[in-house]
């Protein structure tokens, strides 16, 4: 079993969320989180000239972070790259900030409410 975490635009997660769904993926977490990454939370380059502080202590710029989505599934080991391949396909628009998606290990699942364990706790 493996989890597949995605980080994502906003304005993709419906478009995402259908697409699993009609690849018969309907489980899965979503959860609003807000991050940066090479693009340092930058959604455009800019030029501008600040006056200087007046104190003469230089201040220090905020650290900007632009709102995402995190979408969590755990599938079976021989559905990772298809759902990898389906994420990338609807979030990629070839701009910087499309997301990243992380593949970990799972060890093992237990669904709380009949106590089956493994990949019969995500069937």
């Amino acid at each position: 079993m493996k989890e597949l975490t995605a980080i994502i635009r906003t304005n993709k997660i419906q478009r995402t969320k259908d697409a699993l769904v009609e690849a018969g993926y309907p489980s899965m977490t979503v959860k609003e989180v807000l991050g940066r990454g090479k693009q340092r939370g930058l959604q455009q380059e800019f030029c501008l000239d600040l006056p200087e502080p007046e104190d003469g202590v230089e201040e220090q710029p905020p650290v900007i972070f632009i709102p995402k989505r995190l979408l969590t599934l755990v599938v079976a080991d021989e559905d990772v790259e298809p759902l990898v391949e389906l994420i990338t396909k609807v979030n990629q628009t070839g701009n910087v900030g499309d997301g990243k998606i992380v593949v970990s290990p799972v060890s093992d699942a237990v669904r709380v409410r009949t106590s089956e364990a493994g990949q019969v706790a995500l069937s």
